[in-house]
């Protein structure tokens, strides 16, 4: 049973945005402190990035644990209320990640995914993430 009514619940979830969250800025703002450019929400890219670093041909995306069902994270699960409807959008949204990232990898671009929990976490491990991703382009 949910804790709230329907219209409650709903106004609740369409305040929840795709682009421009907290995690994607706390990325940004890191990437921006090293010394990288970059582009937003490249449409015209599979997926639509959050985050294009067209001088490295790479990609970044800000994954949601809840949304992306991050594998071993305690916010990765899908809920109990409803459990079929939401395990069948999640896994969607997973599968349809894939699809972006194989396609994103045929064009020649290189991608790297950042999940919320480890930028809340660890953002030391983000920074060094970052880093490993984008220092083959230098050698």
């Amino acid at each position: 049973m949910d804790i709230w009514n329907k219209e409650k619940r709903s106004q609740v979830m369409s305040h929840i945005h795709s682009k421009n969250t907290k995690p994607e800025i706390a990325v940004r703002s890191l990437l921006h402190r090293m010394g990288y450019r970059y582009r937003l929400h490249r449409r015209e890219l599979p997926g639509c990035p959050d985050i294009v670093l067209p001088k490295y041909n790479s990609v970044i995306f800000v994954h949601g644990c809840f949304w992306h069902l991050h594998e071993g994270c305690r916010d990765g699960t899908v809920p109990k209320t409803q459990h079929e409807k939401w395990k069948l959008k999640l896994e969607r949204n997973v599968e349809r990640d894939q699809l972006h990232y194989q396609e994103l990898q045929k064009t020649g671009w290189k991608v790297l995914v950042i999940w919320e929990c480890e930028i809340e976490k660890q953002p030391d491990m983000v920074r060094q993430k970052i880093v490993d991703f984008l220092a083959p382009v230098f050698k």
